[in-house]
């Protein structure tokens, strides 16, 4: 069976940086802990004024068809995922093609596009579509470019207003991909649920505390339906675990329940439990009030050994060093955290190839996938060709009254005219409105 998956990975950034402990918490009156210790968040990447989700997602692809060497007439299919749409008909993919076609000779017009929405997951979902129609022998040698670019903003003073962010990633789907295999195996979990939403508006309404829930629950449904097929998981089995990051506290979280599950009835619970005990079983106790109470304080307990902090700092915490620095970037969350986690494997100079990861995916609404990625030979080449930190370096900084006007810039209810802070170079950029209304983009030598 020929093996499908990720042969190239691009990150494109806002333009822009709010640096939260030191610009966002004074201006708020704040203390800066509550965003780096508690959400584990130092910045966001904000889009300058002629950057959003289509010069984003298109300067990130463009990137991967340099790199990869590729042409129009390589490319099957442009599928973009994104929670930020600003046409309900149109979709996003259209203006990307549209914009590459300014590059390059020849066209898109035979490639399949598309739009996925599901919240945060429908990155992952049209990755799943793009190994699909690989698998099937439809894609006829051609590759799959799957785009996840959102700007991932909330109103002001709202709670989630810290985790905002913005950028695209760009991945290139192939057969005997370079980068990672994706399991045929998948688990789901998904429900009717209403924790994060935006009916017919911008920016989301959201129940944070429910909205928490219902990501944990999800993601256990997922992980068990995933064993149901794959087999059971077990801590030793990955060397990363990346999770959907709309902050990393959150990641802490779910983290800390899927090693509780992974261990149980193996010889790390046996291990553990002459120091807090063996899990407590439902079949132990008269109510379910009185196991939960007993679950939450062997988590309590849990997270405080040795075994689990170094399971962690090992497999989760590195997934998460990108996001750090850039904030939520909805869709393309988890593919930061891949990322993320490749990176630190280069950095160390680790030995991945062959080793798995187990990719945990999330999207409010909602619904969990997880699968499992096998690290290929070529890795090492695409994380060094990757550029994000020279991104991160590069980003103007803003001042907290600057942010307020490229909040502005950005809210489609407020007509603001906003000078660019940052000076395009070789890259899409937004261009001004149509006879129709629509969005138009050119480049910039």
């Amino acid at each position: 069976m020929t093996a499908v998956g990720i042969d190239a990975i691009e990150i494109r950034t806002g333009r822009l940086k709010l640096d939260l402990p030191n610009t966002f918490a004074p201006a708020q009156g704040e203390d800066p802990e509550k965003y780096t210790k508690g959400l584990g968040l130092h910045a966001s990447s904000f889009p300058d004024s002629y950057e959003d989700i289509v010069t984003m997602g298109a300067n990130a692809a463009h990137r991967l068809m340099e790199r990869k060497g590729l042409t129009p007439e390589d490319v099957g299919r442009i599928d973009v995922a994104t929670e930020s749409a600003f046409d309900n008909s149109k979709p996003v993919s259209t203006y990307v093609a549209g914009c590459l076609e300014q590059v390059y000779d020849g066209d898109f017009h035979h490639a399949n596009k598309g739009e996925r929405k599901f919240a945060c997951v429908a990155a992952t979902q049209a990755v799943d579509d793009a190994y699909n129609w690989i698998r099937a022998g439809r894609n006829r040698g051609k590759a799959a470019i799957v785009i996840a670019t959102d700007t991932a903003l909330y109103a002001r003073d709202d709670p989630g207003e810290a985790t905002q962010g913005a950028g695209a990633v760009a991945m290139l789907i192939t057969e005997d991909p370079s980068l990672v295999e994706i399991s045929a195996e998948q688990g789901y979990g998904s429900a009717d649920e209403t924790d994060f939403l935006k009916p017919q508006q911008q920016f989301p309404s959201v129940d944070g505390k429910r909205s928490m829930q219902v990501y944990l629950a999800r993601m256990r449904e997922a992980v068990e339906d995933f064993e149901s097929v794959a087999g059971a998981t077990h801590p030793d089995d990955y060397a990363y675990i990346p999770y959907h990051t709309p902050f990393p506290g959150m990641v802490r979280k779910a983290g800390l329940l899927g090693y509780r599950h992974m261990i149980r009835d193996t010889s790390i619970e046996d291990e553990l439990a002459d120091d807090i005990g063996r899990q407590p079983r439902r079949e132990a106790f008269d109510d379910d009030e009185t196991y939960e109470e007993a679950i939450r304080d062997y988590v309590d307990a849990l997270a405080e050994t040795d075994q689990y902090k170094q399971w962690y700092a090992a497999t989760v915490e590195p997934t998460l060093e990108i996001s750090r620095k850039v904030g939520n970037w909805y869709t393309g969350s988890v593919h930061i955290a891949r990322a993320s986690a490749l990176r630190d494997a280069y950095d160390k100079d680790l030995d991945l190839e062959g080793q798995r990861m187990l990719v945990g995916s999330y999207g409010s609404g909602a619904q969990a996938e997880v699968h499992a990625e096998t690290v290929r030979e070529g890795w090492r080449e695409e994380v060094e060709a990757m550029n994000v930190d020279e991104q991160l370096d590069r980003r103007y900084e803003l001042s907290f009254e600057e942010y307020e006007e490229i909040h502005d810039a950005h809210n489609h209810d407020v007509d603001s005219d906003v000078e660019e802070l940052t000076t395009p170079d070789s890259e899409f950029v937004f261009d001004g409105w149509g006879r129709m209304g629509e969005r138009q983009y050119r480049y910039v030598e």
